[in-house]
């Protein structure tokens, strides 16, 4: 399958709850995993767009559901960073209530793309989208973030770590925005899963 291009990628919207969300039809992927886990900065690889999404050291600043157009009938989703935000537990709240709407009935969602530091073992939140996962059968796919920090073997041996524990329904790789390590490989699943109308 010739990969799409993904450089054309435009802000849609954004949605602080579902019914704020574009109609629920044609193909979309969205981002997740915690506020300073790089779903921006992903954002901005795969699409060759320094500020497509927008980037901050201040982590938890997405606070909303961002949409990004592909075409007419597909979409990148950035979900609202999870368990780190200096927010209050209102907001929390607001967030996963909404975020779990979204999960659970958005049937144009084609898969998940958890973002994951390479140095770090995998925290609850990570956890939780891994065992969502699998027992929605909806797709993950993992991006061990930040591999360039780590030397070769210290690479390798995090996403063997993690790859050997993952569900039938999950796939993961290594990946750096800032070094451009894995770019292709996400976009050639992401082609994957949005080429599937």
């Amino acid at each position: 399958m010739k990969p799409l291009n993904f450089q054309i990628a435009r802000f849609t919207i954004s949605a602080s709850n579902l019914a704020q969300c574009p109609p629920d039809q044609g193909a979309e992927v969205a981002f997740c995993g915690r506020s300073n886990a790089g779903k921006s900065s992903a954002i901005n690889a795969l699409t060759g767009q320094n500020s497509l999404a927008r980037t901050s050291k201040t982590p938890g600043r997405t606070r909303l559901i961002n949409f990004f157009g592909l075409d007419d009938s597909r979409r990148l989703v950035d979900l609202p960073g999870y368990g780190y935000a200096k927010v209050p537990l209102s907001i929390k709240e607001h967030w996963r209530q909404h975020l779990d709407a979204y999960l659970t009935c958005r049937s144009c969602l084609k898969g998940l793309v958890l973002l994951i530091d390479s140095r770090h073992p995998p925290k609850p939140f990570d956890e939780m989208m891994i065992n969502w996962s699998a027992e929605s059968g909806l797709p993950l796919h993992i991006l061990l973030t930040k591999s360039d920090k780590l030397k070769r073997g210290a690479r390798v041996e995090a996403l063997q770590r993690l790859a050997g524990r993952l569900p039938e329904t999950a796939s993961a790789q290594l990946f750096s925005a800032t070094a451009k390590i894995g770019v292709e490989e996400l976009r050639q699943k992401l082609t994957d899963w949005l080429g599937k109308l």
